[in-house]
């Protein structure tokens, strides 16, 4: 599983306005999801699919982030004198998963310019991004095949979802179309949060990319669409119709993905997590059946 030539890149530089107060000292994506935050979940995803270098895109309250990531020695030396190896391991784990680096955003200009931040750490590989708000289930592969997807036609892979067409205008939209012999489509273009009737698929971009390093070129000079921010999509629709450059592949993700962006979704994302967990689960999943049977 060497890819010792793709990085990931990790945006961390939100506001989490959703999520204030919570959020006025910590960054939403340190925000827990049962044990452990957010973010941990997807520096896990990427250094299972073989990443091992990560860089962080933070903003303000960025020490929340590095700390955790950091080696804690007194921490580590209390557990041990307690005998406390479990926790130790955990505690551990957060800090030998990769080598994580960090960079500042600057200024909150949209998810194209944070990508366009990682342009001198990235150099001229190809790259993995993996936004914070959609979380993975580790039993369901992804990155992995879209690593695969992207080694074997050089093309930009985006992760498709297919969602209900009512909600549609939550997401970016693919028009697609079937690649011969392959489980991958081809993507013919992206529309930004398009009206259900204006929306070309229900397919929906969801936070995993692997990218070609000539995105950083198309960001560059991306001018700002929606919200004066730098838009990803933009610079994206721009490789996907270009008729002589790899184009854009899309991965259709059918597993599961919790959904950590907003207030409900982060709470759903939550008990479903635990009722699955081995050492929560048995103990919560009796009790939220006695509890939905009040509602």
């Amino acid at each position: 599983m060497g890819h010792q030539k793709i990085k990931a890149v990790i945006p961390a530089a939100g506001l989490g306005t959703r999520f204030l107060p919570a959020t006025k000292a910590m960054p939403k994506e340190m925000l827990p999801v049962v044990d452990k935050p957010a973010i941990q979940y997807v520096v896990e995803e990427a250094a299972n699919a073989g990443i091992e270098d990560i860089l962080v895109i933070i903003g303000r309250n960025k020490n929340a982030i590095s700390n955790h990531f950091d080696s804690v020695p007194e921490l580590e030396v209390k557990l041990t004198e307690k005998g406390d190896m479990s926790r130790l391991e955990r505690v551990m784990k957060s800090s030998d998963l990769a080598d994580i680096h960090f960079v500042r955003q600057g200024e909150p200009k949209g998810l194209g310019h944070a990508v366009l931040r990682a342009r001198t750490h990235v150099g001229d590989s190809s790259f993995a991004v993996l936004l914070g708000d959609d979380l993975m289930d580790e039993r369901d592969p992804l990155l992995t095949e879209m690593i695969a997807e992207h080694e074997r036609t050089g093309a930009a892979v985006i992760a498709l979802m297919e969602v209900d067409p009512a909600s549609i205008h939550m997401y970016g939209a693919a028009a697609v179309e079937e690649i011969e012999g392959s489980d991958a489509v081809r993507v013919t273009g992206l529309v930004e949060k398009p009206a259900q009737e204006d929306a070309p698929s229900n397919l929906a971009i969801i936070g995993r990319y692997v990218l070609p390093a000539s995105i950083f070129d198309i960001l560059e000079r991306t001018e700002p669409g929606k919200g004066g921010e730098i838009q990803l999509t933009d610079a994206l629709q721009e490789l996907a119709a270009d008729p002589d450059g790899p184009g854009v592949s899309g991965v259709i993700f059918r597993g599961r993905r919790y959904d950590t962006g907003d207030r409900v979704d982060y709470i759903k994302a939550i008990v479903q997590l635990a009722s699955d967990r081995e050492d929560l689960g048995p103990e919560l999943r009796p009790w939220l059946k006695e509890f939905a049977e009040r509602l």
